[in-house]
């Protein structure tokens, strides 16, 4: 239900509207993206870009997003990821447009496009990367193994991509979440999301300043049941790193590609 009037300005409320789905990513209820083969995976990805479509025909924002492990709150064990479709756009949503709009008045090209193109020139941060992709621990990361997976050219939406980047993107997530697992040899848990441009009443309206990609965050630290914590100076003042992001880059980057299983 819609809320009543504010009587003052510091308690404001407006209605939220929305869809809720939940993709289970495989029939075997044992078997996580990295152990899924390419094709199977392929799949997902092509679940995701409908879904996007289908529900950004009507919402502006449309969040994939998959919590594993329980000690990401999962409390499903099969493996699958969610969809909320929202009338609104979400606080992390409106903080990324507006970052990215003012660095493309600013600079003339689309931030993360920019980036990209300067962490796979500088390599000190970079994970997996092929022809379309990559991946790196980003410069600003807070959480110990922090990733962002990043197209190499100006994609809008994962509705935009090719055929042939969809089938680079099942191999780098299948290479990027192979070594997650063969870090401390266990089913690595995360929350990861992906953004792209608004969708619904911005389809048009000028998006040119988003570039689509992934935020993976995992919680461990230092072995399979030693995590992170967000506590303290975190919650109070400012996020402070464990190790850097070149550390933690070096580390990854040097995991095996094939699965500890």
């Amino acid at each position: 239900p819609s809320p009543d009037d504010s009587d003052h300005p510091l308690f404001r409320a407006a209605p939220a509207r929305g869809v809720c789905k939940v993709m289970c990513f495989h029939p075997w209820s044992d078997l996580t993206l990295p152990l899924m083969s390419l094709p199977e995976i392929r799949a997902v990805i092509d679940a995701w870009a409908e879904l996007t479509t289908e529900l950004g025909a009507s919402y502006p924002w449309v969040q994939i997003f998959e919590n594993k492990g329980a000690m990401m709150g999962c409390s499903n064990p099969h493996p699958h990821c969610q969809v909320w479709a929202s009338s609104f756009l979400p606080n992390e949503a409106c903080l990324e447009d507006r970052t990215q709009r003012q660095h493309l008045s600013q600079h003339g090209v689309p931030m993360l496009l920019e980036y990209a193109e300067q962490e796979a020139c500088r390599k000190e941060r970079l994970v997996v990367e092929n022809a379309d992709w990559l991946v790196v621990v980003p410069y600003w990361a807070t959480w110990p193994y922090q990733t962002l997976l990043l197209p190499r050219r100006h994609v809008c939406r994962l509705q935009d991509l090719s055929d042939r980047e969809k089938d680079s993107l099942a191999s780098i997530m299948q290479r990027l979440l192979t070594k997650y697992d063969n870090l401390f040899e266990v089913s690595f848990p995360y929350s990861m999301g992906w953004h792209g441009a608004p969708t619904g009443p911005y389809l048009e309206e000028d998006c040119r300043h988003w570039q689509l990609h992934a935020h993976y965050y995992p919680p461990l630290l230092r072995s399979a049941t030693v995590r992170k914590f967000m506590v303290g100076y975190e919650m109070l003042a400012q996020a402070q790193r464990d190790l850097t992001p070149e550390q933690a880059a070096e580390r990854l980057r040097s995991l095996p590609e094939v699965h500890y299983k």
